[in-house]
This record gives C-alpha cells, structure tokens and sequence, in this order.
C-alpha cells in the first residue's frame, strides 16, 4: 500500500512542477531558472513541515510517504537543476550559475529547517 501513497503524490506533484516552472518562467523572463528553483525551496519547505509533522505525531506516517516523498519528491527536482546550472556556466553565465548553487542549497534548505520549525511549533 505504501509504493500507491507514493505514486499519488507523485501524480500531483510532477504536473504542478511542471506548471508552476513554466508560470514563474513565463512571469519572469530571465536567464536564471526561477522557476526550478521556486519548485526547490517549495518542495522543502512542505517536506520540512510535513516531517515535522510525522515526527510530532501529528501527521500519520502515510502522510510522509504521499506527501512528502510522492509530492515532494516528483515536485523537486534536482536533475533541472544540474542541468541548468551545466546550462548557466556553459553560455558564459558563471556567475549566475554560482548563484544558483548557491542560493538553491541555502534557501531550500532554510526552506526545510523552517518548515520543520513550524510544525515543531504548531505540534510540537
């Protein structure tokens, strides 16, 4: 049963990044892939509070596998990101390409810690 809670999560999560990289690139045209770095910091943000969540025991454990690794893990995406990047460097943009490593670890990452601190709040 575990393996079908994935795979739903995933059949939204996969559209919806999709959607919103192209809304947010469309929004904003530019070099920089906003958009796949919007689904990033996002897809850890709900991963951080779902988690939270779980470990609070305010969320079943289900919760996680439909959320946080079906969404979230078909929300993410770390192959667009490689690529990309790959992408920014090769046509000269170095410096938007460090940008993006950069601020795609540090942000999403906050995104997750911050999430994790709202559900420990919230439920904790």
């Amino acid at each position: 049963m575990n393996w079908l809670l994935v795979i739903l999560g995933a059949m939204v999560g996969a559209p919806v990044r999709y959607l919103t990289d192209r809304a947010v690139q469309a929004r904003h045209d530019m070099l920089f892939p906003l958009g796949t770095f919007t689904v990033n910091v996002v897809a850890s943000g709900v991963l951080g509070l779902v988690t939270g969540a779980v470990l609070a025991g305010a969320a079943p454990t289900r919760a996680g596998l439909l959320v946080g690794t079906g969404l979230c893990g078909a929300l993410s995406t770390y192959s667009t990101f490689s690529y990309e990047t790959l992408r920014l460097a090769q046509d000269g943009a170095r410096l938007l390409a460090a940008v993006n490593v950069a601020g795609s670890v540090l942000v999403a990452f906050g995104a997750a810690v911050l999430g994790t601190a709202v559900a420990q709040a919230v439920w904790g």
